[in-house]
């Protein structure tokens, strides 16, 4: 079935290119500049290369186009990144953050940006006991780790001043499979309510789809 990967050493280069991004990085965004070549390629060649190809793996190709997210996830439960309470709480504040500017802006044509001041503020809203602000190494922190996987991306350089702008990209609806938007708002505002409610242990609380496990 790989037959066509035989005739040019091109179309091989760019096949294991964009398997490995998704093995490694989960998504690949239409509208990313370093992804959108690799999401072109993937959705034109999903039936003849990489849709049997994961297969094989226990990973199944999901292409939402209306938002321009290609995701991979593992068919057997598998592979899936556990993130401790504060990055949890932290991913759910930018799926609620998602959410809100999407349903202001009215259209998938404009990215979804919003300021580390307002990241900050939705977690101070938790009024958690043991960490009740972000500090600077957990601003980096957050950053750093769901930049890794293409759910979001820095504008600027300095992530810990507050008009840092962040790009939230529409691949953090798809960390977790949900069917209905306001019915995962609902439940991602209620999860917010019981973490601030709860205990502070640190201990791995969310998971979401991730190809491969660190």
């Amino acid at each position: 079935m790989f037959e066509i990967l035989n005739e040019s050493v091109a179309q091989k280069e760019r096949f294991r290119t964009a398997a490995n991004k998704l093995l490694n990085q989960c998504f690949l965004l239409k509208k990313k500049e370093d992804t959108k070549k690799d999401y072109v390629f993937v959705r034109q060649n999903r039936e003849e290369l990489f849709v049997p190809y994961f297969d094989l793996l226990g990973y199944e190709l999901r292409i939402n186009e209306d938002q321009g997210v290609i995701a991979l996830v593992n068919q057997f439960g598998t592979g899936r990144m556990a993130l401790n309470k504060y990055e949890s709480i932290l991913l759910l504040i930018l799926r609620l953050l998602y959410i809100e500017k999407r349903k202001e802006l009215g259209t998938y044509s404009e990215e979804v940006t919003v300021l580390m001041e307002e990241i900050r503020e939705k977690y101070a809203m938790l009024k958690l006991k043991t960490k009740p602000m972000m500090d600077k190494g957990m601003e980096r922190h957050m950053v750093s780790l769901f930049r890794r996987y293409n759910l979001i991306q820095n504008l600027d350089g300095d992530v810990n001043q507050a008009d840092t702008r962040i790009v939230i990209y529409p691949s953090v609806i798809m960390a977790v499979t949900v069917e209905d938007i306001n019915q995962y708002y609902e439940q991602a505002e209620q999860k917010l309510a019981e973490y601030a409610g709860g205990g502070d242990n640190g201990e791995p609380e969310e998971d979401f789809n991730q190809s491969t496990a660190d």
